[in-house]
């Protein structure tokens, strides 16, 4: 990956082609095989394209339905890129797993990816008994940037009364806030393949605005006023992160203030569709039950830690598993 991207700079800067489009080529890996197992086939929900994985062994009743949102930094990826963990998905859980085929940044930005996930999602439920699919028994879930998808879907869904309950949401590694790149884990796992601390910012900078204009501001952390920084201090912190997470280099980050000029260009990082973590509690409170995975070597770890602690604060069911020696 590092000489993925070493390559691509110079492609781009030999006007060959782009950092991204090069990266997409190389990660657009083979076309998966069948699958003795599951039934594979592309379908559409609504506008939005995605492919649909069913256990080809009968049921005796409803199976459980799964709606995948897939990672790659909102930039890379699709829906049959993510076919190995959908399978996987609907082999050990008898379960139909739909992969959304989201619009990639920077071509599209924020809010299309979101819009995406929520849309196919709600076409999914408004249409479950087309699909054989138990109303009462299904999961949205994603990693990475997938995990950020499917937690802002879960948090629009939870309000509606029209459309059946998510059974749970289930976040693997998920990004969840662009305040504080210099959280422990973002300082700690900085130069840690596969996602490293600049990246993390390039990826969201390009999801929202369709390039890393104030980069460096992002990552030093002067691009959001103090005060708003304090206003959601009480959820996005160090102090929050239990302290077994913070003996491994981590040293306190000075909060800076910002122009407004660098805040006008980001201020929807403040928005929880984009930041699911900064939702309010009445929210939160209303949320399924919850599995998320995080990993040591991440430096999404402490996204996953905050949001863990802010659902079980507000009585939402978590179980949580972390990976000890574990990367994104």
């Amino acid at each position: 990956m590092i000489s993925t991207s070493a390559i691509g700079k110079i492609l781009e800067k030999t006007e060959a082609c782009s950092q991204i489009a090069f990266t997409r080529y190389v990660r657009s890996g083979r076309k998966p095989g069948p699958d003795p197992q599951l039934s594979m086939r592309d379908a559409r929900f609504g506008r939005v394209p995605g492919r649909v994985y069913r256990p080809r062994a009968p049921s005796a009743g409803l199976r459980a339905g799964a709606i995948f949102c897939h990672g790659g930094g909102w930039l890379y990826c699709s829906f049959g890129r993510a076919g190995r963990i959908c399978r996987q998905v609907g082999r050990e859980s008898k379960s139909m797993v739909v992969s959304v085929g989201y619009r990639l940044a920077p071509e599209h930005k924020y809010p299309a990816a979101y819009e995406d996930c929520l849309n196919a999602t709600i076409h999914f439920m408004k249409n479950i008994e087309l699909y054989g699919v138990d109303p009462a028994n299904v999961i949205v879930c994603g990693d990475s940037a997938g995990g950020n998808l499917a937690a802002a879907v879960s948090q629009t869904l939870a309000g509606r009364s029209d459309l059946p309950k998510l059974r749970a949401q289930i976040l693997i590694y998920p990004g969840l806030q662009a305040l504080d790149f210099n959280l422990p884990s973002y300082q700690q796992n900085r130069g840690v393949p596969l996602l490293f601390r600049e990246r993390a910012a390039f990826y969201m900078l390009h999801y929202l605005n369709g390039n890393a204009s104030n980069l460096e501001e992002v990552l030093e952390g002067s691009h959001i006023p103090i005060d708003i920084k304090l206003n959601y201090r009480k959820w996005v912190s160090p102090d929050n992160i239990p302290e077994k997470f913070k003996v491994r280099g981590y040293k306190p980050h000075v909060l800076l203030d910002c122009t407004t000029e660098v805040y006008e260009t980001v201020k929807r990082f403040c928005e929880p569709n984009l930041c699911p973590l900064l939702a309010e509690d009445a929210l939160i409170q209303q949320l399924p039950e919850t599995f998320t995975l995080t990993c040591e070597y991440d430096v999404l770890r402490d996204d996953g830690l905050l949001y863990k602690k802010r659902l079980e604060d507000n009585g939402v069911r978590v179980t949580w598993y972390h990976l000890e020696d574990g990367l994104s």
